[in-house]
């Protein structure tokens, strides 16, 4: 059963600044959570359809890691599909908006593993939508300094 986290945050830049801070390897490591890391598999980082990059949480010894692809883009829209611990999508799609953009942020997961699940959702889950709340926060920090 898919469990659905969504965010959304007004920001006050233009949605192509707002992209690059998603699609910008460099930028987003200013504004991603600290204990984690994304990286390119294979030869560069990108955002286009097909391209594949994991996310490591820097949890001493385990380092649980999603391996990811793109599995959609358009101009302002970064669909991220996984697989790992968890399953699932995270959608960010950048609304222009009079006094800027409006970000949108819909994580939607599944997770297979019952105990897994019973643990994520009994300790992390409430940390989780925080995290995301945070990150918006610091997205938006990092992107009305791109002005």
């Amino acid at each position: 059963m898919s469990q659905v986290l969504e965010q959304s945050i007004q920001i006050n830049a233009t949605a192509t600044v707002v992209e690059r801070c998603i699609s910008d390897l460099a930028l987003m490591h200013r504004w991603l959570n600290p204990v984690l890391r994304c990286e390119p598999v294979g030869e560069a980082w990108s955002t286009d359809v097909g391209s594949k990059s994991r996310f490591i949480i820097q949890i001493p010894l385990l380092k649980p890691t999603l391996n990811s692809v793109v599995v959609e883009r358009q101009p302002g829209l970064v669909v991220w599909e996984f697989q790992g611990f968890f399953q699932g999508r995270d959608r960010w799609e950048c609304q222009p908006t009079e006094k800027g953009t409006l970000l949108l942020n819909r994580f939607e997961y599944d997770i297979p593993n019952a105990l897994v699940s019973w643990g994520f959702n009994t300790f992390a889950a409430s940390w989780t939508k925080e995290d995301m709340q945070a990150q918006l926060r610091r997205l938006k920090r990092v992107a009305e300094e791109q002005k």
